[in-house]
């Protein structure tokens, strides 16, 4: 019991250590002035990384893309290539598939040929699904297509640009075909391989593999030909061979009881995130538009600005509202939009207030979307971030991944066949479970913001 105490504390003494950044900005910006710089070297630096950090944000809004592409193009691709409703849901769904295949191996990947080089291959197998949707004659191509976009999109994610991404698609897809939409979708993945011909390799995977001249190249081209990155360099080869010593953990080794509980909140965030209907909704928001009686354009363009709007704001709010608030009044919101859209295909398929029932209609998936882009969307990949103990998170991180990706194949997989099953029944069934997500977040879920690892496993065990 002891050892395990102990080894629990060193972990979370590294946890905290890792958490504080190597060399502030402002410490870089002075070891270049120090160096005889000037401010044209100053904006050399900060050229590279703003271009990397572009090239990363193009992969994320590519990864928007692919995900918004089915809403506005459900009708159309159905009518030209005379789809049952059930191919069309093996069409939309099928991107998460190859997305949870992607989220699997795109590690495996980065580690043999590098960041660069994963973001190469996925990149590839986007532009090959874009063309391969774009050319297709019947739903076999057309599912390799979207498998091939979910795979190279498994890499990607950075929260608002993939917001982003899926709601230009959804406006501008309700002006373009549904060909000529998948043609845009290369347009991101163009830029993002033109960038990667330009920005250096991670200099952290050229430590780990031991590769010093070039891992000193590429931290010099991010921080400037002047700049002394001795200090940084170091930092991160002892931060290297600190994370190398750490015990590699296995999935098996989540079940032991001192991590149980962490695993427990962070799959059981990502199954109500999921379960609680997103992916259904987001992927096929035009049908539902069109099948309670609203304009299905103007309401995907009204759910397209307020996803990005609100999204934003939520990443403002995350830090003074807390992990915890956010995601309680995110699911009360959910659980509201859920029950209004409900109400209002009851009142169409019963015949009351018929006219006020497109209105209703569109009010909740309103009130849905921005509840879901205020909190559930982005927080709980921050508190999942947080719980874990950091010689476990890279494969805990990965089981509540694949957790999420088999709740967003499924939802998108059976939202359709649920909604010819009871349009109404089936928001009351996402109501209910993110009904179940308030209780399982005020009983389970402790708040992050502001607490070290210890605070934090303290509070969960208090819970």
């Amino acid at each position: 019991m002891t050892k395990n105490q102990d080894i629990e504390r060193a972990e979370n003494t590294l946890q905290e250590e890792f958490k504080v950044p190597l060399i502030s900005q402002e410490k870089r910006e002075g070891n270049v002035e120090n160096g005889n710089g000037s401010e044209l070297q100053i904006k050399e630096e900060r050229f590279m990384v703003y271009l990397s950090t572009f090239v990363a944000v193009c992969g994320s809004y590519a990864f928007g893309s692919c995900a918004g592409y089915s809403s506005p193009t459900q009708s159309a691709i159905r009518d030209d290539l005379s789809l049952s409703l059930a191919e069309y849901s093996l069409f939309g769904s099928i991107l998460t598939f190859g997305a949870m295949i992607g989220a699997i191996t795109s590690g495996k990947i980065a580690d043999y040929i590098g960041r660069k080089g994963a973001m190469t291959v996925s990149s590839g197998f986007c532009v090959a699904g874009w063309l391969a949707i774009y050319f297709a004659k019947g739903a076999l191509l057309l599912d390799i297509g979207r498998l091939a976009t979910g795979y190279g999109m498994g890499v990607f994610s950075y929260v608002l640009m993939i917001c982003t991404g899926v709601s230009v698609s959804f406006i501008i897809g309700t002006f373009l075909t549904w060909r000529a939409l998948a043609i845009t979708g290369i347009v991101p993945c163009a830029v993002l391989l033109v960038g990667l011909v330009i920005i250096p390799e991670s200099p952290r995977w050229l430590a780990k593999y031991g590769n010093e001249k070039e891992f000193e190249a590429a931290l010099r081209r991010l921080r400037g030909k002047s700049a002394n990155i001795s200090e940084e360099a170091a930092e991160i080869q002892d931060y290297i061979e600190t994370l190398e010593k750490l015990p590699k953990a296995k999935v098996l080794d989540l079940f032991q009881r001192r991590y149980l509980s962490s695993v427990t909140i962070g799959v059981g965030l990502m199954v109500f995130q999921q379960f609680g209907g997103i992916n259904g909704i987001c992927f096929y928001t035009s049908s539902i538009f069109e099948s309670s009686g609203f304009p299905a354009n103007v309401g995907t363009i009204i759910y397209a600005i307020l996803q990005v709007i609100v999204t934003a704001l939520g990443a403002m709010l995350i830090d003074r509202a807390g992990r915890k608030p956010l995601i309680l009044v995110s699911a009360f919101g959910l659980v509201l939009g859920c029950l209004l859209t409900g109400s209002s295909y009851y009142m169409k398929e019963h015949g009351i207030a018929v006219n006020a029932a497109p209105a209703l209609a569109v009010t909740g998936i309103l009130v849905y979307i921005g509840a879901f882009s205020a909190g559930m969307g982005a927080v709980p990949w921050v508190v999942m971030s947080e719980i874990f103990p950091i010689n476990i998170k890279g494969v805990a991180g990965s089981l509540a991944t694949l957790v999420n990706w088999f709740g967003a194949w499924a939802c998108s997989y059976t939202f359709n066949f649920l909604m010819s099953w009871s349009s109404y029944g089936t928001f009351i069934l996402y109501a209910a479970v993110n009904a179940l997500a308030i209780v399982f977040v005020i009983k389970v879920v402790p708040e992050t913001k502001g607490r070290t690892l210890e605070q934090i496993q303290t509070a969960i065990n208090a819970s």
